[in-house]
This record gives structure tokens, C-alpha cells and sequence, in this order.
């Protein structure tokens, strides 16, 4: 097996040839056919393509949410792709932040419940834990809704919550699929205004998957997937 590339080029997150298909019935359907694609420390990237050209299957196996069919991920010198589930569980929970378009906050537990769990999961200390999460939770502007539970807030409130709790652990990656995708476009602007304040005060890696060409814009260095390949 070769080295990780991130040894040279100062890649924190390194896809390799990475192929990921699905057999459905009798048809094997490809959504990635071979993408390579390097992610520097706290980096801004954002993906484009028209819907079904992979982007959310390219984040999912970049945050190490599933695995390829063919070649490697590599993160901080690690290949995702060989490392046991058990072990990219716990190296998913520590070291990146996932924020959805449909936010994935658990009705029952309240904002603050939400962002801290985590911490929690990683063995954070509770009173550590809160305390964290309510520091994020006014750093996003929520300091007076840290009970309210998800169906007590506005689809800004609740993402709002996500990127608190995509933070928590202080990740050094986020990534982010179709974050404003439900919003109106002025709570999208202050979102993504909110995000990436937060993102550039902890030197984070950002990798962001979106339709909206406002906001691919706003990233330094942009990437088109076009029928399952990098354009």
C-alpha cells in the first residue's frame, strides 16, 4: 500500500481514486467514477453538481460516513478506507462536524441536549460538556433557547443549533450538504455568514456541498462533479 499522500502535500483530507456504485436489482447504478480530490487545513471547498452527480455520496465517504468500492481516503496520515467501523466511529465523532439540510436534531432533547451530545459521546465530563455547548450556543445567537426543544424553533434556530453541535468537539473538518437548502434566502445569507466567522476563528477545514452558486462563490476553490466525475 503507498503512502499517504498527506505526508507530502500537506493535505488534512485526501480522496484517491475513490468509486462507489450500488447494485440495485439486476442494474449496478455508479455514482463515483474515479474522483481524486486533496483538502488543506482549514480550507474552504465547495462542491457543485446538478442533483444525482454525487456530491452527498462524495461527503459521506470524505466524513467517513460509508465506505468505497475502490481507492482510498486518507485523513492526517490515516486511510479511513482500511480503518475498522468501530475505529471511524469514534475517529468521526472526534475530529469532524456534520451540518444536513434537514438539520437531524433529536425532537425529544432540547438545544442545548442536542449540541452537547457529542461531547457526551466522545466521555466529555457533563459540566464540561454544558458548558461548551452553551458557549456555542450564544456564540450563534441562541443563549435564550437553550430548553427549546426542536419543534419549539425556526429552521434557522435549528440550524443554527447543527452547526453548535457540528462544532462541540472542535473538529477539525466540517462538512456541510446543502446546509441552506431549507431556508429563506436572507436566513441562508446569515447563516453562512455565521458559519464561516466560526469557522475562520478555529481554523477549520470547511468542505461544503451546494446548488446555490451565491454561495459556491464565497469559497476560494470550487469543484464540479459531473456524472460522477470531478470537471
Amino acid at each position: 500500500m503507498s503512502e499517504p499522500a498527506t505526508a507530502s502535500n500537506g493535505a488534512l483530507l485526501e480522496a484517491r481514486d475513490v468509486r462507489k456504485s450500488y447494485v440495485l436489482g439486476k442494474r449496478t447504478l455508479e455514482v463515483l467514477r474515479g474522483v481524486s480530490v486533496a483538502i488543506r487545513r482549514s480550507e474552504f471547498v465547495a462542491l457543485r453538481g446538478a442533483s444525482g452527480a454525487g456530491k452527498s455520496t462524495l461527503l459521506h465517504l470524505l466524513g467517513g460516513l460509508d465506505s468505497p468500492n475502490a481507492g482510498d481516503i486518507w485523513f492526517g496520515g490515516q486511510n479511513l478506507s482500511s480503518m475498522p467501523q468501530a475505529a471511524r466511529s469514534r475517529w468521526r465523532n472526534d475530529k469532524v462536524g456534520f451540518i444536513f439540510q434537514a438539520y437531524h436534531l433529536l425532537p425529544e432533547l432540547d438545544a442545548l441536549e442536542n449540541v452537547c451530545l457529542p461531547a457526551r459521546m466522545s466521555r466529555v465530563p457533563a459540566m464540561q460538556a454544558e458548558a461548551r455547548g452553551k458557549e456555542l450556543l450564544s456564540r450563534v445567537g441562541l443563549a435564550q433557547r437553550l430548553e427549546h426543544k426542536p419543534a419549539e424553533l425556526s429552521g434557522g434556530e435549528q440550524q443554527r443549533v447543527a452547526i453548535a453541535r457540528a462544532l462541540i468537539n472542535e473538529p477539525e473538518l466540517i462538512i456541510a450538504d446543502e446546509l441552506t437548502g431549507n431556508l429563506d434566502s436572507k436566513t441562508g445569507d446569515e447563516i453562512m455568514d455565521l458559519l464561516l466567522a466560526l469557522r475562520a476563528e478555529r481554523h477549520t477545514a470547511l468542505v461544503i456541498a451546494t446548488d446555490d452558486a451565491r454561495i459556491a462563490a464565497r469559497a476560494p476553490k470550487v469543484f464540479q462533479l459531473v456524472d460522477g466525475q470531478l470537471a
